[in-house]
């Protein structure tokens, strides 16, 4: 196992300074890891395609890299970026100097369009205005895996990052940068993973074109490479022209996670999987089905995956997961008297599930978290309970319930 790097902070809630009536009941908002970006998305300039020409022509125009959906890094606890000189051999002309609508006339399923999304402005950096009220330094993301058109353009580009010392990062899981970075990225990495998995339209199956930033995809009417086969352009009728718009938008699949906690608040349900290393428990977890209630998706859940029956369930938290896309929704919910009895004879999914008393899980957030491939800290001992990063939501629900969340004592 790999020696474990050290964890970033969490990023901070909204306002944490402001008393009030919420805060006051509830405690503090938890920000988990992946949330908390600096950037203002200003989502309603991105069908401008003034406003995105003149951000990414824009001299502070910042600009992350991915290939084969793995960042550009400086280190494993730094993201690499690079300025609009640099990808221009890729992008080609400006991507945004047409509006949408020519665009879309205009499509040729032929073209290779690389995909640039427009992430946000961060307001704390000045430089760019737009309109007087848009102000900060323009964030953009670009996907320059070397395909198609722009493979030679891509392959030395490439070349010139690795010999300044930048690299693409391997690891599926990128856990260790600063929190703030990590909310870029993640943006970054959902909107580039969407649109690579949706290049045809859901409906009619033609190919589709990125626009509004990369934050829609849409099915045009026409395809001028039809033209080439002296073919008429018009493409077929498709149910996403009809309506209000011929658009699709990235998914995002809720997920609900899960601290549970025994009828008399003393313990803390907990489970394995085959390929986690020895002695290492998380929280339980699985997906939201439709017509299903947070609350619902949390007891069915736990029934199918440890027989444990629930009663109240209440929402903690919750934590974008851009692997692919998904919104981790952190709840905890207790068990109900006499519905305590572990049975994993409905589900296969775990190999263990037990109970842990709070002491134990208090001492395992001390002294046995870790991520996957790493191994624990150096107070911990062989055969302890070991669990999740402070990175990870389970880490948070577990500390949220031996901080006292359940008893209403919690100072969170």
């Amino acid at each position: 196992m790999s020696t474990p790097l050290p964890l970033p902070d969490l990023p901070e809630p909204a306002h944490p300074e402001v008393e009030s009536m919420l805060s006051r009941k509830f405690g503090k908002e938890i920000a988990n890891y992946f949330s908390g970006s600096p950037l203002n998305r200003v989502s309603f300039l991105r069908p401008d395609h003034t406003f995105l020409s003149a951000a990414l022509n824009h001299p502070s125009a910042t600009f992350l890299l991915f290939k084969n959906l793995e960042p550009l890094i400086e280190s494993p606890t730094a993201l690499g970026y690079v300025k609009y000189e640099d990808v221009k051999p890729i992008l080609g002309d400006d991507p945004f100097a047409t509006s949408e609508e020519d665009l879309v006339k205009e499509y040729n399923s032929h073209k290779y369009f690389p995909l640039v999304i427009f992430l946000g402005l961060d307001e704390r950096k000045e430089g760019f205005v737009y309109k007087e009220h848009y102000k900060g330094q323009p964030y953009f993301a670009v996907d320059v895996t070397p395909k198609e058109s722009v493979t030679e353009a891509a392959e030395k580009l490439v070349k010139e990052l690795e010999g300044r010392g930048l690299t693409f990062s391997k690891g599926r899981m990128n856990l260790s940068m600063p929190a703030q970075e990590a909310a870029i990225y993640a943006e970054a990495r959902h909107l580039l993973d969407w649109n690579l998995r949706n290049p045809f339209c859901a409906t009619c199956g033609h190919a589709t074109l990125s626009i509004n930033g990369g934050f829609k995809r849409s099915c045009p009417p026409s395809d001028i490479a039809k033209t080439l086969l002296s073919q008429d352009p018009s493409r077929p009728p498709c149910a996403t022209r009809t309506g209000i718009s011929n658009i699709s938008f990235p998914r995002t699949d809720p997920t609900v996670i899960m601290a549970v906690v025994s009828s008399d608040g003393q313990k803390l349900l907990l489970g394995r999987q085959k390929r986690w290393p020895p002695y290492w428990y998380s929280t339980l977890a699985g997906f939201l089905e439709p017509a299903e209630s947070v609350e619902e998706a949390v007891r069915r859940e736990v029934w199918e995956e440890s027989g444990i029956h629930l009663g109240r369930v209440v929402i903690h938290s919750t934590q974008p997961w851009p692997y692919p896309a998904n919104l981790m929704i952190g709840a905890i919910g207790q068990a109900v008297p006499g519905g305590e009895e572990v049975h994993l004879g409905h589900d296969a999914e775990l190999e263990d599930a037990k109970w842990f008393s709070l002491d134990e899980v208090r001492e395992a957030l001390r002294v046995g978290t870790s991520g996957l491939g790493e191994g624990p800290g150096p107070e911990y001992k062989e055969g302890g309970l070991r669990v999740p990063p402070k990175t990870a939501i389970a880490n948070q629900l577990m500390s949220a319930v031996v901080n006292g969340f359940v008893g209403g004592s919690a100072n969170l």
